[in-house]
């Protein structure tokens, strides 16, 4: 192949197809154009491969051929925009759409945590069961408030993170289970109130809400959105409601996903409180008050972007092009 007449009979036009594929608007002829020159710069670029390869004129056709794909089926979004969509539409749509379920598991928590502490503290059999008197006065007076210094604040950040992080996977990846993700509450709910009765029994009461609340707030919540969304998966397959199963089961899964996606940041803040805030010396009303701004913050965050996006049809799922075809149901 003549390399130089091959060039000088197609050059005219791989320079209108990468005119035409620079261009933001087309006119219907300018597209039917636009295509037909892509297939044959297509053609001319597998012929300079195969018959007389020329890394030059190989790599400036690779580049328009590549650039006029793009212009005829589309690029993707750019990231910053599928990170503000996650951000302001599908996660907090998502979590608002689970809210009941979230609500609920709080709720169990909080009475079962109430009921253990209550036991605890009121118990001395029980307390006697858990460990001697100066195994529980060290707890008490040393190691629980120890516990959030022991660390440099920014590992202890990131192992509470991970941590938290962990818990909120779990509940999301047994939510189909539905008991998977009732035992993790239930276990959590255990050990918060076996920790807050054994402070109550010795009069440390108030150390203790002044250690958990500043960061717990908003570390709770993360957790039981995440128990939520794994509970309304799992509702899910049991009352598909007029979707086929396997549709709201992929709708749902889809959704859980975002919520995970999103509790990352949220559980990313509740670390840097822990680690930063809590153990530091600022007086509790102060450290509680930081926390319960961040949970406030959030919990605003979800209701005003949540509900919006609720109600303009978003469920937390991923765009209707990227879910697939799926046959109308009725209802």
């Amino acid at each position: 192949m003549d390399l130089d007449a091959f060039v000088a009979v197609h050059g005219a036009e791989w320079q209108r197809l990468d005119a035409l594929s620079r261009r933001r608007r087309l006119s219907g002829a300018e597209a039917d154009e636009l295509v037909t020159l892509y297939q044959r710069a297509a053609t001319h670029l597998s012929l300079v491969r195969s018959a007389a390869p020329d890394p030059a004129l190989a790599s400036r056709l690779s580049t328009t051929v590549a650039r006029a794909r793009a212009a005829i089926s589309g690029g993707h979004e750019p990231p910053w925009r599928e990170l503000a969509r996650l951000v302001t539409v599908s996660f907090p749509a998502a979590v608002w759409r689970a809210r009941w379920w979230a609500i609920a598991s709080a709720a169990f928590t909080v009475v079962l945590a109430l009921a253990m502490g209550s036991w605890v503290a009121g118990s001395p059999k029980v307390r006697a069961a858990v460990g001697s008197d100066a195994e529980i006065r060290r707890l008490v007076d040393i190691d629980f408030q120890g516990y959030y210094s022991q660390f440099p604040a920014t590992s202890f950040a990131a192992r509470v993170w991970t941590n938290n992080a962990w818990i909120a996977a779990l509940c999301i990846a047994l939510g189909i289970t539905g008991v998977g993700v009732v035992w993790l509450l239930f276990q959590n709910a255990v050990n918060v109130g076996l920790v807050g009765g054994l402070m109550a029994a010795y009069g440390r009461l108030d150390l203790f809400f002044g250690l958990i609340l500043p960061h717990g707030l908003l570390e709770l919540t993360a957790v039981f959105v995440a128990a939520g969304a794994g509970l309304k998966l799992f509702w899910a397959w049991v009352d598909p409601g007029p979707r086929p199963r396997s549709r709201a089961l992929a709708v749902e899964g889809r959704s859980m996903m975002t919520v995970a996606l999103g509790l990352i940041g949220v559980l990313a803040v509740s670390g840097v409180i822990e680690a930063f805030v809590t153990p530091s010396g600022l007086p509790t009303w102060a450290r509680i008050t930081i926390g319960t701004l961040a949970w406030l913050a959030f919990v605003g965050y979800v209701v005003v972007f949540g509900r919006r996006a609720a109600r303009a049809g978003e469920t937390g799922d991923v765009r209707s092009e990227l879910g697939g075809d799926v046959a109308p149901v009725a209802g």
